[in-house]
């Protein structure tokens, strides 16, 4: 178990936003809607996953935020703005990201995160993260695919 588990979570929480310093801020505008959305729907998730008891984290950075908060504000926020800027229009490509870093999460680190005593899976199985992960990712696809088709068409119009 490591030392300082609440720095950690509070690097987590932070370091990725750095990257949008390269970002552009019409990409940021044109994917934050979607970005915003898929955490949301995180957000949600999580409540049913401590419900079924899922998954557990085990430190808070604050008791007036869930457990989850410093993945879904850091990496996964800024991950799928990231995700979207890259492979958005090429759904193939934004597939196989995808199944590539949601793996990289499921069977690399979770198992960190295990090690110093961060969380763990309880209830769920790897490959149910993993097909959770692939919903959520079709979710964000279509989501930016409804927005820039109707939303956008009807704006301009």
């Amino acid at each position: 178990m490591y030392k300082y588990p609440k720095i950690i979570l509070t690097l987590m929480m932070i370091v990725p936003w750095f990257s949008l310093a390269f970002f552009g801020k019409k990409a940021f505008k044109r994917f934050l809607p979607a970005s915003l959305f898929i955490s949301l729907v995180v957000k949600i998730e999580c409540y049913i996953a401590k419900k079924r008891k899922w998954w557990w984290f085990y430190e808070e950075l604050h008791p007036k935020l869930s457990r989850e908060t410093p993945l879904i504000i850091g990496p996964f926020f800024v991950g799928s703005l990231w995700i979207l800027k890259l492979t958005y229009g090429k759904f193939k490509e934004f597939i196989v990201f995808n199944l590539l870093i949601d793996s990289f999460f499921t069977y690399y680190l979770m198992n960190v995160f295990q090690k110093l005593g961060l969380g763990s899976l309880v209830r769920l199985k790897r490959l149910n993260l993993s097909l959770l992960f692939l919903i959520k990712s079709l979710l964000l696809y279509a989501f930016q695919y409804v927005k820039d088709r109707f939303i956008e068409d009807t704006e301009v119009g």
